[in-house]
């Protein structure tokens, strides 16, 4: 597996993407890995050299939390096993760069929420999402995943709940990325806050062929691209960097995701998205010329990093992943680090 490569080449002046959200089937890697090469075929003659697929496609998603840890060890797969092989071989094939999630496990028998963004020079970029909440027996990684690409842009990767936590966008626009990869399985989500998502009838979804304004209407809601649109543009804007948004999209173990694919660029404007209740690619040609007096990469300079040491400072009350994402319990509006006088300890500048 390559990092953080070394590319002579000079930045491509446009880089034709593609974001694909497809209905997953769980545990059924042929029919996954045919969804993966079909629209890798489709995309391959549009011309398309970037092509992102859903977290966790390879494998399905929800389901896994009721598995037992045995079953998930016996679905998983490193690397460079027979999946991710077979999603490398297309990249060749086709001359894409194709990125696939999968369920992934190391020599020491650990087990990873993961993405592989195969290229067609026959390197793989792995990623671990940062922030795993799926089940006890998945850890969370802990490394950025930033690398230079054969278009003379680099690309960073950050698995759905990785993109909610601004700090790693924010840290791989920092290292260098122009292009984030955010691979996801969200909405219709039980959000435990009063104006969060929530679920989306299953039967909506069923009856999507006879009925399809009104699952639409949930897939474009506050359950679906409403919210949405509350925090994605702001990390592309902000950052400044593309965003290639992919999604599952329908029934995942009693839930319904809700698609959206989408690309984004730097000043936050949305190039191409669909709220189609199936199956869809969206493709788009990203100019790479807009990236360098975009308002977030021009904003990056006025930094004072002398200021932010409250951003890697321990409160006391950090919790792991799945207990953050699950907690019932409100936060406290206060928040002390150790809890000593927050200024005082960690000697930040006040008035």
């Amino acid at each position: 597996m390559a990092e953080n490569d070394e590319a002579d080449e000079t930045p491509t002046p446009a880089l034709r993407c593609a974001t694909v959200q497809f209905e997953h089937r769980p545990d059924d890697k042929t029919y996954n890995l045919a969804q993966v090469e079909h629209h890798v075929r489709v995309a391959s003659a549009d011309g398309v050299q970037v092509i992102a697929f859903p977290e966790m496609c390879l494998l399905g998603y929800w389901h896994l939390r009721r598995q037992t840890p045995e079953r998930l060890r016996e679905l998983a797969e490193p690397v460079d096993g027979p999946s991710v092989t077979a999603v490398r071989a297309l990249a060749a094939e086709h001359g894409v760069a194709v990125g696939v999630g999968f369920l992934e496990s190391d020599p020491d028998g650990r087990l990873f929420n993961s993405y592989a963004l195969c290229l067609p020079d026959g390197s793989v970029h792995r990623h671990r999402k940062l922030h795993a909440f799926e089940h006890p027996a998945i850890s969370s990684g802990d490394a950025y995943t930033v690398f230079d690409t054969p278009w003379g842009v680099r690309m960073g990767i950050l698995i759905c709940w990785d993109n909610n936590l601004v700090e790693n966008v924010r840290a791989t626009a920092l290292m260098g990325a122009s292009i984030l990869v955010a691979p996801h399985q969200t909405g219709g989500t039980a959000s435990r806050s009063p104006h969060g998502m929530r679920p989306i009838p299953v039967e909506l979804w069923r009856n999507r062929h006879s009925a399809p304004e009104a699952i639409e209407a949930e897939l474009r809601g506050p359950s679906g691209r409403q919210w949405l649109m509350r925090w994605l543009p702001a990390r592309a804007h902000d950052n400044g960097l593309f965003v290639l948004f992919s999604n599952g999209v329908g029934e995942d173990d009693g839930e319904i995701r809700t698609g959206n694919a989408m690309i984004i660029d730097p000043y936050g404007r949305i190039l191409g998205e669909t709220w189609a209740a199936g199956d869809d690619m969206v493709t788009a040609d990203l100019d790479l010329t807009l990236l360098p007096l975009s308002t977030g990469r021009r904003w990056l300079q006025g930094r004072r990093p002398e200021l932010y040491g409250i951003l890697t400072h321990r409160f006391g009350d950090e919790r792991e992943p799945r207990a953050a994402r699950f907690a019932t319990d409100p936060v406290p509006l206060l928040r002390t680090p150790g809890g000593e006088t927050g200024d005082d300890a960690l000697g930040l500048p006040r008035h």
